[in-house]
């Protein structure tokens, strides 16, 4: 099985609101399968995680940020992509502090455009609370040991 790597980012405000991105599949191999996600994507031939985190935070919203600093979480697991590969997500986490909650969506992929519904802020509470899917799993916690 093919190891995917992958930096996520987990974007926070002043009010420790994180930035998800809602997913909704129509038209792949994950048709009707509906999520909220942290922005992120795959690290491309020759980037590092943190090179990859810098490039899709810039892409995904538009915020351009020159220095990444190092990963406060990781995970692994097996996923489906939307080709109906399945593969061995490795996937690093990095915190984004910003003041705003504008965002850009004009570096979105032609599949971004066509797989992302919606963007909101969540407060912790609310993850810990909803009914919906969020990814990564057990989001609620890695912010809480930020806060600690």
């Amino acid at each position: 099985m093919r190891v995917r790597p992958a930096a996520r980012l987990l974007i926070l405000d002043e009010g420790q609101r994180i930035l998800l991105f809602r997913y909704r599949h129509t038209t792949d191999a994950l048709v009707g399968k509906t999520y909220w996600a942290t922005p992120g994507g795959g690290v491309e031939q020759g980037e590092s995680f943190a090179q990859a985190a810098i490039r899709e935070l810039r892409e995904e919203t538009g915020i351009v940020c020159a220095d990444m600093g190092s990963s406060i979480a990781q995970q692994s697991f097996v996923m489906t992509l939307p080709d109906g590969e399945k593969v061995r997500a490795l996937e690093k986490f990095y915190v984004v502090w910003v003041q705003s909650h504008a965002i850009s969506t004009h570096g979105w992929s032609r599949n971004e455009k066509r797989v992302i519904s919606d963007h909101s802020w969540w407060h912790m509470a609310e993850l810990q609370i909803t009914a919906e899917i969020i990814y990564p799993q057990g989001l609620a916690t890695i912010l809480a040991s930020l806060s600690a």
